[in-house]
């Protein structure tokens, strides 16, 4: 048995090896996009099964009132602070990387069994660390979270429009018609979502003003966005603000699903474990794919990410004298090209988003619900209604800052 483990190890360790080698500079991001769903599969799997043994450590397990709810969280706040500090350093050592000749470029594209080595060490020693660590974690870990959501906001905002310009940017009448209809449906569905979610979250005979607060504003911020979209003086368009819409209308859902299963408000308490895990699986993916969207929307032509001295960024260089651009013609020739987009806050991205991810399997640190439940209780309510509002003010913004400062350039 025991040659039997060391050949397993050996082999597991070599397909590790060679493919962390494989990986590629075009690649790389991918790769991190992979370390990070690992993590999420780690997570997962340690907080359903994990827990037995995390009671055998005296040092976690260091008093006779924990539950099974609390050695679950403890897992996945170890977990993700293991992958927040992976993230974290890379982060902090790719400040000020601005071209190709940085020998730093090199840590982020390649060196890759040594960082999953690294990244192994990393999450394995969180589960040695003392309670109060993890504790303050966790604490800080609603801030990161509720940054990553804005973060997130942005990256859709960013998606949409570039989705609606490289469409019009065909001239045909076929691409106009279809970002019709997918605005109409979008639209349509903002305000099914809305009617069902009256019905769930409205029983008759009780008094729920708070959560038909919480849809008519919804309602009400969807109508106002196309409203302003299609203003004459707006250069906005009808797609962005359905999409921006109907994600409001989903997130309004996500917050409300996540009231306690005893609030008399809450339709959906009957049907507790389903929702939950819809919720999170929602959460879950809309997670994934703002990572691969910032991932590979990199080094595009896009503003999103660069750096702020790029080309790319907007960023204008000052005016030089005639004699200093000609001696600058010389160098220009020889200077290494700049890199395309800011890997710091690349991978700062991905650092919050281990935080919002340890909120969602931890329910926002609240052990007041079953185990079953996860990302359920009133702190996770508001964050999710607060980040709809904050959805719709950065939209809003986004189309009225051109008219407020016209002597400004948004990009």
């Amino acid at each position: 048995m025991s040659c039997l483990a060391s050949c397993c190890v050996s082999l597991t360790c070599g397909l590790c090896t060679s493919v962390a080698s494989g990986i590629s500079k075009k690649s790389a991001r991918l790769a991190y996009c992979g370390i990070f769903g690992l993590s999420l599969i780690i997570s997962w799997v340690i907080r359903e099964f994990g827990a037995p043994i995390l009671q055998k450590f005296p040092w976690i397990n260091d008093s006779e009132d924990h539950s099974k709810v609390w050695f679950q969280m403890q897992a996945v706040l170890r977990v993700s602070l293991g992958n927040f500090l992976f993230f974290g350093i890379l982060s902090l050592i790719m400040i000020g990387i601005k071209d190709q000749n940085d020998k730093r470029e090199s840590i982020h594209h390649s060196g890759w069994p040594v960082k999953m080595m690294i990244w192994v060490l990393l999450v394995g020693l969180m589960f040695f660390l003392p309670n109060v660590v993890i504790t303050v974690y966790g604490f800080l870990s609603k801030f990161g979270a509720g940054l990553f959501l804005l973060v997130q906001v942005i990256i859709l905002l960013d998606a949409t429009h570039s989705w609606n310009d490289a469409w019009v940017a065909k001239d045909e009448q076929k691409w106009y018609i279809a970002l019709l209809v997918i605005s109409v449906g979008c639209y349509i569905g903002t305000y099914a979502i809305s009617g069902i979610l009256f019905i769930w979250f409205n029983p008759s005979g009780y008094d729920c003003g708070l959560n038909v607060f919480f849809l008519v504003m919804t309602m009400i911020l969807a109508f106002a966005f196309a409203v302003i979209a299609l203003h004459p003086k707006v250069n906005g368009s009808l797609f962005p603000a359905s999409v921006i819409s109907i994600y409001c209308a989903y997130v309004c859902y996500t917050g409300l699903s996540s009231e306690p299963r005893d609030y008399v408000c809450n339709g959906l308490h009957n049907k507790s474990k389903a929702v939950t895990m819809s919720t999170l699986f929602l959460g879950m993916l809309t997670t994934v794919l703002s990572l691969m969207y910032s991932a590979f929307r990199a080094g595009s032509s896009t503003t999103f990410l660069s750096p702020p001295d790029s080309p790319r960024s907007g960023g204008k260089a000052p005016l030089l004298k005639s004699d200093e651009l000609e001696a600058g013609k010389e160098s220009a020739e020889t200077a290494a090209p700049p890199v395309t987009y800011s890997y710091s806050f690349f991978h700062l991205i991905f650092a919050l988003a281990c935080m919002y991810s340890a909120m969602l399997l931890s329910g926002w640190t609240d052990s007041s619900e079953t185990s079953d439940l996860i990302n359920v209780g009133w702190t996770s309510v508001w964050v999710r209604i607060c980040t709809e509002w904050v959805t719709a003010g950065l939209y809003i913004w986004s189309l009225v800052a051109p008219l407020i400062f016209p002597d400004r350039e948004f990009y």
